[in-house]
């Protein structure tokens, strides 16, 4: 059985829309079935939206890990014009729905890439994600912690949204004990929205 966090999806293409409104922003963008909140923005995602941090001036790479069909992606692409947005997803039919959605809104400095396919030399600025939870708490940490490891030191930091029943309070306490300071920044309908920041050994 295939999921929407699988390579290919067995599921027949049934193409729909669905309406992304979050401050500064409101478009429609191209979705699919087998890929994650088809029918609409995920709640989860449109918090993290309104509520993640304020584009930082000098940021130049910043990665949507678990991109889907592109709504954080190419909010971040159109509130950071002078950034490189990487959309990175397993899922190929959202890969190609978050290309569609990119160039439909005419954001050039988005690479949706698998990834496998993100250069091994690019760091990071900023990462945020509503991250894949459901793969399982191993293969989640191994995520993350990949990801977070190529933060540029100091001054990098990940924003992630994850809902209280799905571990969101477990997965800050882990990233304190993995060298990551953690806070709260939103709560909201269940989910939290947490600021991650590295921790520099003494």
């Amino acid at each position: 059985m295939s999921h929407y966090f699988s390579e290919e999806v067995a599921a027949a293409s049934q193409p729909g829309t669905v309406d992304l409104r979050v401050p500064g922003l409101a478009v429609t963008l191209s979705t699919d079935r087998a890929v994650f909140s088809p029918d609409r923005v995920d709640v989860g995602t449109k918090l993290l939206l309104i509520e993640g941090p304020d584009p930082v001036g000098g940021d130049r790479v910043i990665v949507d890990v678990g991109a889907g069909y592109g709504p954080i992606a190419c909010t971040l692409a159109h509130r950071n014009p002078d950034a490189t947005i990487w959309a990175v997803e397993v899922n190929r039919r959202a890969r190609e729905l978050c290309k569609r959605n990119a160039a439909a809104l005419d954001l050039e400095n988005v690479i949706v890439a698998a990834p496998e396919n993100v250069p091994a030399d690019v760091v990071v600025d900023r990462i945020w994600s509503n991250p894949p939870v459901r793969i399982g708490k191993q293969a989640l940490h191994e995520l993350l912690l990949h990801w977070l490891g190529r933060l540029r030191r100091p001054t990098g930091s990940a924003h992630l949204v994850v809902h209280r029943n799905l571990g969101a309070d477990s997965l800050a306490a882990w990233l304190g004990t993995e060298g990551y300071r953690t806070e709260r920044r939103a709560s909201r309908r269940g989910y939290r929205v947490l600021d991650v920041h590295p921790v520099e050994s003494e």
